[in-house]
């Protein structure tokens, strides 16, 4: 029995595979004559007679042909043990060709034909292996092999193979130029990404990269791979390149370049859209994405300009949990490319709520409700006042007008503060449902607390008011209007409410006030200041003593109690021009110290500072000759117990300077 072979067996049936020495499956199948075989593989077709006539009694794709048949047929298909034949072919595509050594050996004859010359000729019936090779050119393209083998009788055996010949010294043909390529930008890695078609040269060695400026006609070469892609990073970004690919053989020849193909580098833009909302939870930022980037910087700026980290992110948005309540805060976020370069920063302000009050209650006094809450100075923010909503019925709507309940305050022994107010618009004998929210000097309201529930009673009510406070004084001065009085001594004493009205005269000439409420103070105090723009403006003012049963002398005010007071005009002689883009906030600091910030302008390239001078009658610089780079600065040079007028303007590309944005800023003298 001769020796089984290794090939796959193609028939109507589906595919059989034959291993060396092993037989996966035997089971004769008629032979198809539509059979087809990826190339390189060979396509195999065995006959029972040594004339290659009639229907192949098995057609198969085999991957190489090396065969030892012994005495016996091939396995896989029945056929005489001697005068047989096989007949292998396949169409290849060899690139742009070149020096082959085609090989054959055989017991007995073999013939191979290239697209049909024969080229090797070995057929005769002999009694040992006789074998040839030759070395010819492959033309460029795709050819067709084919060979022949006839077993007459004996043994017989059969091998051929066909490679390239790789000597410089004889290889002289140049692989084709690389076809198919094409050319993209990875944004995950900033790199152009340049890929194309294997080439078909059996003897390729790889393929060589190069690149040129989109205008210039130098190539650079970048590199060398023997895969199909390769990626680099874009010298500069804002760019476009060119790249080509260049085919190179195991002899050394190079292939011409292939077609050029444009990549176009991107200059990560900052982001655009930002925007910050300043949320209870944090200061929420959001913007748009940006072509190119693959993570965002979050950064803000401190009150001494230095910028500071905050973290990053591959989504469009960021919250700053960690932003302090009531505080102004600019946050600048710049875009991240793949290979890690920043754009330029944008700019937005957010400025967080004042946290929901806390620990609310609710008890009767009589048919009035007693309402106390607490904050926490410390962490919760700065509390201009407080709105109380009320309802019988449960969730408390808190989007209509809030009630009148005017608060005062103590400080308790852990730092926090109590406030308390009494609601005197109730009935006897009713539940009622309460929910407080505070808000900051803007108006913007925190979240509403917890519900306080409380059912009046009966009334039983103290009507005497206090004592009408006495000893009040008024002193207009550069930084407002500074009023004293004496304390109060009712042991029920709740607070203090200032008054602050208009003067009115009438044709006769006689002075009225006509006042509103403008503060609520704790009992203990007996001090205030009016801080307002001195210029020139007329008030009257007085103090009212509230109890703990909400009584007071308000509606019995005496004319001799209320003092009018004319303010100091420092209103600077030099108006403010109109349209400016800059929207300035100034606030008095300790000792003297004055803190401005402003909203960024969009290429702008600095900033600059001026405070009136009433001496000079300017606003003079305070940041020099050369721009100011941040949202803001620090004026330690302010004089105390005065106001003080700034303008801040933008600079621009082409060095003028946008309208300025004007505030102004009351600084008490300092103490200690």
């Amino acid at each position: 029995m001769r020796p089984q072979n290794r090939l796959t067996v193609a028939s109507a049936a589906g595919v059989v595979c034959v291993v060396a020495g092993t037989l996966l499956s035997a089971t004769a199948t008629p032979a198809v004559a539509d059979v087809t075989c990826a190339s390189p593989t060979w396509k195999a077709q065995f006959y029972a007679n040594t004339t290659f006539s009639g229907t192949p009694k098995l057609t198969a794709c085999d991957s190489a042909i090396s065969e030892n048949y012994g005495t016996g047929d091939p396995a896989g298909v029945t056929l005489p043990r001697d005068n047989f034949a096989v007949r292998w072919s396949v169409a290849r595509d060899f690139g742009s060709g070149g020096p082959f050594t085609f090989s054959a050996a055989s017991q007995d004859g073999i013939r191979v034909y290239l697209d049909g010359v024969r080229k090797i000729d070995l057929w005769r019936n002999v009694s040992s292996t006789q074998s040839k090779s030759v070395n010819l050119t492959v033309p460029a393209g795709k050819h067709t092999l084919r060979v022949d083998f006839v077993a007459w009788t004996g043994s017989a055996n059969v091998k051929f193979s066909y490679a390239p010949r790789t000597t410089a010294t004889v290889d002289k043909v140049r692989p084709l130029a690389p076809s198919a390529v094409t050319g993209r930008l990875d944004n995950a890695t900033a790199k152009a990404v340049v890929s194309w078609a294997r080439n078909k040269e059996m003897d390729l060695g790889g393929y060589r990269l190069y690149r040129r400026e989109s205008g210039g006609t130098t190539w650079a070469y970048i590199g060398t791979t023997t895969g199909t892609s390769f990626a680099h990073l874009p010298t500069t970004t804002g760019r476009t390149y060119y790249y080509e690919v260049r085919a190179y053989d195991k002899a050394g020849n190079v292939s011409a370049g292939s077609a050029d193909v444009p990549v176009t580098s991107i200059a990560v833009a900052p982001p655009a859209g930002l925007a910050a909302q300043g949320l209870d939870a944090g200061n929420k930022l959001t913007w748009k994405a940006v072509p190119g980037a693959v993570k965002y910087s979050v950064e803000w700026r401190a009150t001494d300009g230095s910028i500071r980290f905050l973290g990053a992110t591959a989504t469009t948005g960021y919250t700053d949990t960690a932003a302090p309540r009531s505080e102004r805060r600019t946050y600048l976020v710049r875009s991240i490319d793949g290979a890690g370069r920043y754009s330029g920063y944008a700019g937005a302000e957010a400025l967080r709520p004042v946290a929901a009050p806390h620990e609310v209650t609710a008890r009767a006094d009589a048919d009035r409700a007693v309402l106390t809450w607490k904050v926490r100075p410390a962490t919760d923010g700065s509390y201009f006042g407080f709105h109380v909503y009320r309802s019988t019925s449960l969730p408390v709507d808190t989007t209509g007008e809030p009630v009148r309940c005017d608060a005062w305050s103590t400080t308790l022994a852990d730092g926090r503060k109590q406030y308390s107010c009494t609601d005197v618009a109730t009935g006897a004998k009713t539940t009622y449902h309460y929910v407080v929210k505070g808000y900051d000097n803007g108006g913007r309201e925190s979240l509403a607390s917890g519900t306080a529930s409380v059912t009046t009673l009966e009334p039983v009510r103290d009507l005497t008011p206090p004592a009408a406070v006495g000893g009040l004084t008024a002193e207009a001065t550069e930084y407002g209007i500074v009023l004293n009085w004496k304390a109060n001594t009712e042991p029920d004493l709740a607070r203090y409410v200032v008054y602050v009205g208009e003067v009115l005269r009438d044709d006769d000439g006689e002075t009225m006030c006509s006042g509103a409420e403008y503060a609520y103070l704790s009992k203990a105090t007996t001090h205030y200041l009016y801080a307002a723009n001195p210029n020139g403006y007329e008030r009257c003012f007085w103090i009212d003593a509230v109890d703990t049963s909400g009584n007071s002398n308000y509606r019995w005010t005496k004319a001799a109690d209320v003092r009018i007071v004319t303010a100091p005009d420092l209103t600077p002689t030099v108006p403010t021009p109109p349209g400016s883009p800059l929207y300035p906030n100034a606030k008095a600091g300790t000792r003297g110290v004055v803190e401005l910030s402003w909203n960024a302008v969009e290429d702008a390239t600095g900033y600059r500072v001026y405070r009136w001078d009433r001496a000079t009658g300017r606003y003079e610089p305070l940041t020099g000759t050369d721009p100011h780079a941040f949202t803001s600065y620090t004026d330690t040079t302010a004089s105390s117990g005065t106001t003080h007028y700034y303008w801040v303007t933008a600079v621009l590309p082409d060095g003028t300077e946008t309208a300025p944005g004007a505030d102004w800023v009351l600084v008490p003298p300092t103490t200690g």
